[in-house]
């Protein structure tokens, strides 16, 4: 399919329509994030100010934020000290980000063939993929990667420019990196330019920046994978049910599984969607992700849009309304009865972090297991229980809850104040049994989160500081 304007009342509705499509459910997610938002800008924070690139201020540098460039693209929004004023601006960052990104699909829609309800029925089915505007809206690096990667999609035409957008991605999500070789060689052989010479170039830009991120953490930090690697080991069982459920989740994917259309379809669509079927092997290699709304497919998402747009365009009309009619209800359930949970959780948070402060004003050392609030909570020096921003903590056994922690270890450490969330999960179980942390340390304060919440011990022989 060719990008001449067919019955179309002009580009410009359209990328309004796309814009419109992203803006929408970010701002309905806009109360979405998640705690690993705020170890990005306290890395941000500590890197302007020249504490370094650590997680506590003059530390030795770390490897705590998985998408290298994230905190850099951060610096100039974090030199204030109030790191969840931070977070609303990288909210808004992540949303602005991505409703450009939309608006560009949707101009891209609109030099599609196929009739205006068809093309308009797409952008809806994105809206209802309520996971694309949480993301958008979470303060994380995900917003800036959709869009970068939709980008790719809308300049396939131009495989050196594609291949440089999904490369870009792909730096600030490294599990992309295969599917931005995939869009590159593809968009590359779709030109007819398969020969070494031409395949070469798109896929030197795609792999490129990656290339770079990987080389910087072996010269700063010793390894080539990123520390959360080490601090979140998983499993292809786990991943093969996440790879599934987030196919499910995303919607789009449900309108380009089409083998029949597809053999029929563009180079573009089977590019798209052979570079979804790659990315879902990466994730099921890669273990998933312990992250809610399926935010390592999120990325990938928006630019399945053209590849269902081609796919439409040979598909039976009954099939093609039966898939969107399938995707809409799917889309409108979840959004009714998952999306709900999210949109409290940024200001719950900030509720958290405002009656924490207090708290911890008098700590010198703090352990925790979710350090991102804790972090905004104080700028005292926190050990990592769950190795995110400590590689001592990192290499020990466990999952990213579960690592061989002991009371002797925060001892040593002179930690002051542990944080303990209630109910606890399996290294916090293991600390509060033990005999040496009942004769150490007592709870000074509750702190509720919902129906949840962390309590605040104190060690004993510094109780007097308080």
């Amino acid at each position: 399919m060719d990008c001449r304007r067919v019955d179309t009342p002009g580009r410009a509705w359209y990328a309004l329509a796309g814009a419109a499509a992203a803006l929408v459910p970010s701002i309905a997610m806009w109360g979405f994030t998640v705690d690993d938002a705020l170890i990005s800008i306290r890395y941000a924070h500590h890197l302007v100010t020249g504490a370094g690139w650590s997680f506590n201020a003059g530390a030795p540098a770390t490897d705590g934020v998985t998408p290298l460039p994230w905190p850099f693209l951060l610096a100039p929004l974090a030199r204030t000290p109030d790191l969840l004023a931070v977070l609303t601006r990288a909210k808004v960052l992540g949303v602005v980000a991505w409703t450009a990104g939309g608006a560009a699909l949707g101009a891209k829609l609109g030099a599609a063939e196929g009739p205006h309800a068809r093309r308009v029925s797409l952008l809806a089915v994105l809206a209802l993929a309520f996971p694309v505007g949480a993301w958008a809206a979470a303060g994380m690096e995900t917003g800036l990667a959709t869009t970068l990667a939709t980008l790719a999609a809308c300049n396939f035409e131009r495989p050196n420019r594609a291949g440089l957008l999904a490369g870009l991605a792909a730096s600030l999500r490294p599990e992309l990196t295969p599917w931005a070789l995939t869009i590159a060689v593809g968009a590359t052989i779709a030109r007819a330019e398969a020969r070494r010479r031409a395949l070469a170039l798109p896929a030197l830009f795609a792999f490129a920046p990656f290339a770079v991120c990987t080389l910087v953490r072996v010269v700063a930090f010793g390894r080539a994978a990123p520390l959360a690697v080490l601090a979140k080991p998983s499993d292809a069982a786990h991943g093969v049910v996440y790879a599934v459920a987030a196919v499910v989740v995303a919607l789009l994917p449900l309108l380009v599984l089409a083998p029949l259309a597809l053999r029929r379809a563009t180079a573009r669509a089977r590019s798209l969607v052979v570079a979804l079927l790659v990315h879902a092997l990466v994730l099921v290699a890669v273990g998933g992700d312990w992250m809610p709304f399926a935010r390592l497919i999120v990325p990938i998402v928006p630019g399945l849009v053209l590849a269902a747009a081609d796919v439409a365009a040979v598909a039976h009309r009954a099939v093609t309304l039966a898939r969107l009619a399938a995707a809409a209800t799917l889309g409108v359930y979840l959004a009714a009865n998952a999306a709900p949970a999210g949109r409290h959780v940024d200001p719950d948070r900030r509720v958290l972090v405002a009656s924490a402060r207090p708290v911890l004003a008098s700590s010198k050392v703090v352990a925790a297991l979710d350090v991102g609030w804790v972090g905004a909570a104080t700028e005292a020096r926190v050990v990592d229980l769950a190795g995110l921003t400590d590689p001592s903590v990192a290499v020990l056994p466990g999952g990213h809850t579960s690592k061989a922690v002991d009371v002797a270890m925060l001892l040593d450490r002179d930690v002051d104040t542990v944080v303990l969330y209630a109910p606890p999960r399996h290294v916090e179980q293991r600390i509060l049994r033990a005999p040496l942390f009942r004769e150490r340390f007592a709870q000074i304060a509750a702190l509720p989160l919902g129906s949840a919440g962390y309590a605040v011990f104190r060690r004993l022989d510094r109780a007097g500081a308080d």
